[in-house]
């Protein structure tokens, strides 16, 4: 009678191993897409800001605006909300270290480092975009 409860217990435990192994893997799975979606909305973001603030400037006599706000506050409308004020948006904070009349910088920059993404982008004035490690910005 020993035997057979021996044996079942271990089949439970090689059972609870099993599905451990099977929820670690796809869990990894999930961090990985969701890293990635939020890598290529931060890129999308940082276009847009960058594209709003040179057509901002186009109109302006090449003058970038003080800050995000203006952008959302003029007529037209050169962005649907102010990304800084309302950051962080999925996984990323943003900012605009320099936003001067004649040059600007923004950045995205991940709220958890390799948790919700692993890059650091930044784009600057002409919609320059450069990504570095977010390992290397800790």
């Amino acid at each position: 009678m020993k035997d057979i409860r021996a044996r079942s217990y271990v089949a439970i435990m090689v059972s609870i191993a099993i599905a451990a192994l099977i929820l670690r893997i796809t869990a990894k799975q999930i961090i990985t897409v969701n890293i990635s979606q939020n890598e290529s909305g931060a890129l999308t973001t940082l276009k847009l800001i960058s594209a709003a603030l040179e057509s901002y400037a186009k109109g302006n006599n090449n003058i970038f605006p003080s800050g995000l706000s203006v952008l959302v506050q003029t007529a037209p409308r050169y962005l649907d909300k102010d990304y800084i004020s309302e950051s962080p948006i999925k996984g990323y904070n943003y900012n605009c270290s320099t936003l001067q009349p004649s040059v600007y910088s923004c950045s995205a920059i991940p709220v958890k480092c390799n948790v919700s993404a692993k890059k650091v982008y930044t784009v600057n004035t002409g919609g320059l975009l450069l990504s570095e490690e977010c390992s290397k910005k800790d």
